[in-house]
């Protein structure tokens, strides 16, 4: 399985920006899928899941911000990311992902892309 990031971008606070990912699969009907970030000096944290039924879970800090969605057809899932802020600035990634009942979204496996830099910068 391979995860294609889109280019991310600079992008000044209150922007928006808009990440789509290519998923190299048969069918991408069952699989529950994510979007994880990775900011300098921290651990990857998942940002947004998005299960086969098309139910999502959302980190708090992008709630209201950030809408996960996925095309079954094109094998794609996006990130549609508004109202940026310095915060957000990160590498973000695509993968499988899910989450426990309250839980957090999480990644299900090890699998990765390159990931793509989002900056976030006046």
């Amino acid at each position: 399985v391979q995860f294609a990031e889109s280019e991310g971008g600079l992008v000044q606070p209150g922007g928006s920006l808009t990440l789509s990912c290519s998923i190299s699969v048969l069918t991408m009907d069952y699989y529950d899928l994510g979007w994880f970030r990775q900011a300098p000096g921290k651990e990857r944290e998942g940002v947004a899941c998005i299960n086969s039924e098309g139910t999502t879970n959302y980190l708090d800090s992008v709630k209201g911000r950030f809408t996960i969605s996925r095309d079954n057809r094109k094998k794609t899932v996006t990130l549609q990311m508004n109202n940026l802020s310095f915060e957000d600035t990160a590498v973000y990634y695509c993968s499988f992902g899910g989450w426990q009942p309250r839980g957090k979204c999480h990644p299900l496996g090890d699998y990765w892309g390159p990931g793509t830099q989002v900056t976030v910068s006046s």
